[in-house]
Formats: structure tokens, sequence, C-alpha cells
């Protein structure tokens, strides 16, 4: 399932300060949501993939090490259908010493029950070698396949049932996917894409529920075409353009030849 990977002392003392912490999970709890990371790997034009599904590899040795600390660090990690279609990925922890209490919760946000896993799915081959657990799925109003359901459960996950918004049958309110996270006892959440994720996350209405970001950039160009970060466009009072979204506290370091960006979504 892949080597164990290792960080330097000095990458996890400068990431420490940008990691959930009991008070800022208390704070978050009485919001009846989770603590929010939310972060991605991006290229210096902004986006995560070549194009929709195809799986792009960004992330230098020392960044992807820095992700799987980052994910022993939180309670659960979160992408959305499109990831775990595109690059079946074994959603886990893989830092050297992360023993199964270590591991993350998996969550698919999959609001039309799109995917169509198996038993051979490396989520659950990572879940049957004992590094890691099990994904909950979130889902809408779609049926879900008894034979699927088998295979889930019989690993330790489960479907977890939410509203869609009434807009859409295809997204879920953040709101309400956080909250059935508080109330399964996930107290902190990683949340790693995809592109739709990212960028509802990154919306004004939205903002307010992620506690830090924390961005990869690779030196690489993708160009047009790709999945790009790039939020809806905001207008002022005036009617004008105004930016998005800007993070504050910002702190640069670099892990092999990617440049890590933390901070917080805030004016």
């Amino acid at each position: 399932m892949g080597e164990a990977l290792h960080i330097p002392e000095a990458d996890a003392l400068w990431l420490a300060p940008h990691l959930p912490t009991e008070p800022a999970i208390q704070s978050a709890k009485t919001q009846n949501r989770p603590y929010v990371t939310l972060t991605f790997a991006t290229s210096l034009d902004s986006s995560l993939s070549l194009a929709p599904g195809v799986r792009t590899r960004l992330s230098g040795p020392e960044s992807k090490a820095m992700t799987h600390h980052l994910r022993r660090h939180h309670a659960a990690i979160l992408v959305g259908v499109g990831t775990v279609i595109a690059d079946d990925p074994g959603l886990n922890c893989r830092m050297d010493g992360a023993d199964l209490d270590a591991q993350p919760r998996p969550i698919v946000l999959d609001p039309r029950g799109r995917w169509d896993f198996t038993e051979n799915s490396k989520v659950f081959q990572v879940t049957r070698a004992g590094n890691g657990l099990a994904p909950f799925i979130l889902v809408g109003t779609a049926s879900v396949d008894a034979a699927k359901r088998a295979i889930l459960e019989a690993h330790g996950g489960k479907y977890i049932t939410l509203e869609t918004r009434q807009e859409t049958t295809s997204r879920f309110d953040w709101p309400s996917v956080l909250y059935a996270l508080h109330v399964e006892g996930l107290h902190s959440v990683m949340i790693e894409g995809g592109g739709q994720v990212i960028n509802s996350l990154l919306h004004p209405n939205n903002q307010q529920l992620v506690d830090a970001a924390i961005v990869t950039v690779a030196p690489t160009w993708l160009g047009r075409g790709g999945v790009v970060v790039s939020p809806d466009r905001v207008h002022g009072s005036d009617g004008l353009p105004v930016p998005a979204a800007r993070l504050t506290g910002a702190a640069w370091r670099q892990f092999g030849e990617d440049i890590v960006l933390c901070g917080q979504l805030g004016e």
C-alpha cells in the first residue's frame, strides 16, 4: 500500500500552529460542526488536474508527506465523488508509526450515488490490510444498491443520507454536511477536493465554515482545460467585481520544490 512517509521535525514544528487545537475544536463544536481545514495542491495556473476525471500528480514527495502528516492530525478527510472515481484513492494516513487509531475516517460526498465501488477499490483494500478506515458516504435521495451497501458495511463504513439543496439535486448544503460529521463524533475534518468542493467552500456564504487553509503550489503550469480553483465572481454594493476570497495571517514554507501556504479565510 506504499512506503511509510516521514516529515522532518523542522517542517512538523512549522505546521504545528496551523493544526487543529483543542480550544479551536471546542469552538467549532459550539457551532455544531467539526474544525475544518481546507487543503489542496494546485499548479501555477491554479489547476487541480489536467482535465475533469484525469488523475494528475502535482505534489512532490516532501509536500505529499506533509499532506499525510495533516491527515494524522484530523479525525476525518473529505473528498467529492469525482475524486474517488478519478483517482481510486486509499484515503488513509501513511505516516510512519500511524496505527489504526491514528487513521482518519474517509468521507465521500456522493449526492446522486455515482460511486460504483467494489470490494477491490483501493480504500477497501487498505481497510482489509488494517491500514485505514472504511468510508462514510453521504448520499442524497438516490436509492442505494444493496450489494454496495453490503460491501461498505462489511468493511465498517456506512451510508449517511442528507437532503440536497432545493435548487439542485447534485449538491449538499455545507452546514448540513458538517453537522452530520459533528453528529458522528468527528471533531476535525480535512477537506481535500475536488474542484467543485473547494470552490464551493471559497464562496463568501461558506468561508466562515473554514478554520484553516493549507495550499500546496507546484512549480508547473498545466495549461488550459484543467479543473481550476476559481470561486464564483463576487460583486460589491456598487456592482463592481471584488476579490472572492483572501487569506490572512499567511505563512509560506518550501517543501522540496513545492511551496506550502497556510492561512485563514477572511478580510
